[in-house]
């Protein structure tokens, strides 16, 4: 099935799901469009997409070569550790679970695995038009689009959980969006993430690099959502020759490093890198 009409039997098994980013009235599907009552009109594209921003938002993450490497290293099972704690944090039954910020959809397609519901539906966005082309690849009951965080293109009450690793959130609409009863899933790094990578390309011991604070994003999750839960999230991840070259392209730590820390990085490589994070669950209360 080309991937234009995998859209359309999606959106047509979960009708009036999304909504028009302009009047946010619900969105209908003729063919291969939708509109609103008020006749904004959004089209399909080939690879079932659809492009449902306000105005166009530019982001430093975004160039195929990080796609591509974050691809390879998700593939490998860098996150396997963090997508287990979240599955963990799951309901069994049937959800629908929207990802903030999807990028290319690996963690959606490996939490699929783990998950085997096939009642299960996905939802993805992300501002990067190359991260949700990279997501159409997946064989995965999802639909992919280009959104803003800030004007979720989705209904009130429509999402059964969502998924926020790494991404910005805005909580306000988080909880428009969210079922009542809902949960809300956010990662966050612990001061040890990517340790051994900040420190190779940091040698100075009081490089500000060295260690990252995530206190100021878990007090304001806290601060919504006060009867959340922390989950610690810790674990060593081997990488190969090939692989490290992967890890350092997918991450900004590379952007304030000198050219020469980073040819030295890549001649000395890795053996192991330490996945450290915060997995912050909350219920959206009625």
């Amino acid at each position: 099935m080309k991937k234009i009409d995998r859209a359309v039997q999606f959106l047509t098994q979960n009708p009036q799901l999304l909504i028009c980013p302009h009047c946010q009235e619900p969105l209908n599907l003729s063919d291969y469009h939708l509109t609103c009552a008020h006749g904004h009109q959004y089209d399909l594209s080939k690879k079932g997409t659809l492009y449902l921003m306000r105005r166009a938002v530019t982001s430093d993450y975004d160039s195929p070569e990080m796609w591509q490497a974050r691809r390879q290293m998700l593939s490998a099972g860098l996150f396997d550790g963090i997508l287990e704690a979240i599955n963990e944090a799951l309901p069994n039954d049937s959800q629908i679970i929207l990802d903030i910020g999807c990028g290319e959809a690996t963690p959606l397609a490996r939490l699929a695995q783990l998950r085997h519901n096939e009642g299960d539906r996905y939802l993805g966005f992300d501002i990067s038009k190359d991260a949700v082309n990279l997501a159409t690849q997946h064989d995965l009951a999802a639909f992919f689009c280009l959104a803003d965080l800030a004007n979720l293109p989705y209904q009130n009450r429509s999402v059964d959980a969502m998924i926020d690793i790494f991404s910005p959130s805005a909580y306000q609409e988080f909880n428009r969006v969210l079922k009542d009863d809902g949960l809300l899933l956010k990662v966050i790094p612990g001061a040890d993430y990517l340790g051994q990578l900040r420190r190779l390309l940091y040698p100075d011991v009081n490089d500000q690099h060295h260690r990252y604070s995530n206190a100021k994003v878990r007090e304001l999750f806290f601060k919504h959502y006060p009867d959340a839960k922390e989950v610690k999230v810790n674990y060593t991840f081997p990488l190969t020759p090939a692989l490290f070259p992967q890890l350092l392209a997918m991450t900004p730590l590379q952007w304030g490093a000198s050219a020469e820390r980073i040819a030295t990085a890549l001649a000395q490589g890795l053996s192991e890198i330490t996945v450290d994070v915060s997995l912050l669950v909350a219920q959206k209360q009625k």
